[in-house]
């Protein structure tokens, strides 16, 4: 989209009636109704809006009962199945349109009384709106076309002027029993009434079939965006480009690959977030015009976004051709405590006994002539943050063109925010892992050790970086964990190969809390048959390259400003040594060290450096799998077949380690919760090989 094209995007009608006659039930075809307004983000936010069917069901005990079907809170119309729909009694419904009124407590028990299945999911906040109007199909959305009008200052007027008196207006009022007595009245008075808009909220239509409110919507939004491009005749969207100097999108990049630590650390003031961050030509029109300062001090678009992306984003100046990289990261850090100080206040002013403050940081960062990010302590969450906040941009885009965008008042944005029946849909997420909101890179991420690590650190609710030598192994490593991880090819005895590494975690993520730095190699031979070479190959591996990566790492972590930790995999060998095996033995020694005095120079920062020690780990191994196995048999005397054997049977504890063993301790030591208060130690997993005993 250019400056000068429609203010308002149209929306197509994806009704396909060849599609829908394979919905033959009444609850198939709202569902099939459902996804196609889910499907376009313009007509239903992500998450929000609510559809609903009436018809008859069949009860427990057999008996014909007069049923609506309404989606089920925390449900997205886009993805859910019959299964989220909550089917009730209409006619225990019914009767609540004749009280004067009802506190939201006694609504919700009431129509838990009135769902015919008990299993079913709670049913819609909105649920009495959809029962009071007199139509078979009810659709309520929160299109951007709808509420450019709705969130007008003069969108009564705009409203009246566009749709006549085809369409009712009723002004701002939180969702439950009134505002769905006020809908139901208008829509019962006025027969010839087709659409309510609700003032700073959304759409509501309705229709006999679920292709009738269907395409209600579609034609309504799209007269809507007609008569907004027509008012704006030719104005610019958010009033042109502002000042300062224009990037490119590889500039924009360069930006955040450089800052993103400092926000990261900025943003994650009481438990660590993820970093989205977002280039996309609509974020970029608007962060570089002139409009955007005051449009982000407004409000909300919409009662529904407010969970997700609190009542204000946080902005922040910066003008590429007059402010340097180091001035932003320290703008960042000073903006994100304002950001929470001012949100403490809102709290204090607006809460009562029983409010509990939310996390105070932002949920949407958006950086002058730069771009957006998105932060939350999982992807999915920053996805929601970041959808809905490009749904408001559109809205303000048209408001703004057409009058001028107003929001929810502090006071009504915060009744919204903490809102029993709104938090509700928040409780409905998964637990939270031991690691969510953390970003882990591990190296040498192709082989079994690396394999078991990654594991673990997803199960606890890691973000993972695979990094390993053998592109297609860590990409095969991680390729089960979806949008969890990423892998990166690289040498890690390379100084740009592991700097590329990190940059890569932190555009995907925003940075990096863990290290595990397991790339490994071996070789075995006597010293008098020790090459030059494989000397200096087992140095650059093993130890240069362990401090490639732990440099790089400090120097993220630091840039964050939040601790983390290093773990280093050693072996059993940089504590005893083994025959035939000085120059990995000496490299695993030089692991060992290098991790103390990385201990002791993180200290300060809280960063913590710790080593695991494995012994014998065959399984799934690519260093076993390589001449290592021979060579090692060779050492003791016995066939390579008796290895496994062999190393068993020198532990105290007769067993053999398993790649998911060694995993288990460098879960330890990556769990600020098991080990935070460690750093500078070593955890062998060996069986118990007495020469290793630390002393």
């Amino acid at each position: 989209m250019t400056l000068t094209t429609r203010i308002v995007e149209h929306v197509a009608n994806d009704w396909d009636e060849a599609a829908a006659a394979r919905a033959t039930t009444t609850l198939e075809q709202v569902v099939f109704a459902s996804h196609l307004l889910g499907g376009n983000r313009a007509l239903a936010n992500i998450g929000g809006g609510n559809t609903s069917a009436k018809g008859t069901a069949t009860d427990h005990i057999g008996r014909e009962v007069s049923a609506i079907w309404v989606k089920g809170s925390g449900s997205d119309l886009a993805t859910m199945s019959p299964a989220d729909f909550t089917p009730l009694r209409l006619d225990e419904v019914l009767p609540l349109f004749e009280l004067d009124e009802m506190t939201d407590e006694a609504m919700v028990a009431h129509l838990a009384k009135c769902q015919i299945d008990p299993a079913a999911p709670r049913s819609s906040i909105e649920t009495l709106l959809h029962a009071f109007i007199p139509a078979a199909h009810v659709h309520h959305t929160h299109p951007d076309a709808i509420n450019v009008l709705a969130c007008s200052r003069d969108g009564q007027d705009l409203i009246g002027e566009c749709f006549g008196r085809r369409a009712a207006w009723i002004e701002y009022i939180r969702p439950g029993f009134t505002l769905a007595k006020q809908v139901g009245t208008a829509v019962r008075e006025n027969p010839d009434l087709e659409l309510v808009v609700l003032a700073k909220h959304g759409l509501v239509v309705w229709g006999e079939s679920a292709r009738e409110a269907y395409e209600r919507t579609v034609d309504v939004c799209n007269q809507a965006a007609e008569f907004v491009d027509g008012h704006a005749g030719t104005t610019v969207r958010f009033g042109g480009p502002g000042g300062g100097h224009r990037l490119g999108e590889d500039a924009r990049e360069e930006v955040l690959r450089a800052v993103l630590p400092a926000l990261r650390g900025a943003v994650s003031s009481g438990r660590s977030k993820l970093l989205l961050t977002d280039l996309s030509p609509t974020v970029r029109e608007f962060v570089d015009s002139r409009s955007a300062p005051s449009l982000t001090e407004v409000g909300a678009a919409c009662p529904d976004h407010l969970v997700h992306t609190k009542r204000l984003p946080l902005w922040v100046p910066y003008d590429p051709g007059a402010d340097d990289l180091q001035a932003l990261s320290a703008r960042l850090a000073s903006a994100a405590e304002r950001y929470r100080a001012a949100y403490q206040d809102y709290f204090e002013r607006h809460a009562s006994a029983d409010d509990v403050m939310a996390d105070p940081d932002p949920r949407v960062v958006l950086i002058q002539n730069v771009g957006l990010v998105a932060v939350a302590p999982t992807l999915k969450a920053a996805r929601i943050s970041r959808d809905l906040y490009h749904r408001a941009i559109e809205v303000m885009a048209g408001a703004s063109a057409v009058s001028q965008f107003v929001s929810l008042s502090a006071a009504e944005s915060f009744a919204v925010e903490y809102w029993p029946l709104e938090l509700y849909k928040l409780s409905l997420a998964p637990p939270a892992g031991e690691l969510q909101g953390k970003v882990a890179l591990v190296t040498g991420a192709a082989g079994g050790i690396g394999r078991a690590v990654l594991a673990s650190l997803v199960q606890a609710g890691a973000m993972v970086v695979a990094f390993d030598l053998d592109g297609p192994g860590a990409a095969e490593a991680v390729e089960s964990y979806g949008d969890a991880a990423i892998s990166v090819v690289g040498d890690v005895t390379s100084e740009q190969a592991v700097t590329d590494a990190f940059a890569k975690a932190v555009a995907a993520f925003g940075g990096v809390d863990i290290v595990v730095s397991n790339a490994g190699i071996a070789s075995s031979a006597p010293i008098t048959e020790t090459t030059l070479s494989e000397w200096e190959r087992n140095q650059g591996v093993l130890a240069t390259g362990y401090f490639l990566v732990a440099r790089e790492a400090f120097r993220v972590l630091r840039q964050q400003g939040g601790g983390g930790s290093v773990i280093f995999v050693a072996s059993k060998n940089s504590l005893v040594a083994g025959p035939n095996a000085s120059a990995y033995s000496a490299a695993k020694a030089a692991e060992l060290h290098l991790a103390r005095c990385l201990a002791a120079e993180g200290g300060g920062d809280g960063i913590r450096a710790n080593v695991v020690n494995p012994d014998a780990v065959l399984q799934g191994s690519k260093i076993w799998g390589s001449s290592w196995r021979a060579e090692r048999a060779d050492a003791y005397g016995i066939a390579p077949e008796k290895l496994e054997e062999h190393y068993r049977n020198r532990t105290v504890l007769g067993v053999n380690v398993l790649p998911e063993d060694v995993a288990a301790a460098v879960m330890h030591f990556a769990s600020p919760a098991r080990s935070g208060k460690s750093t500078g130690n070593i955890l062998n997993v060996d069986g118990g090989v007495a020469a290793a005993f630390p002393r």
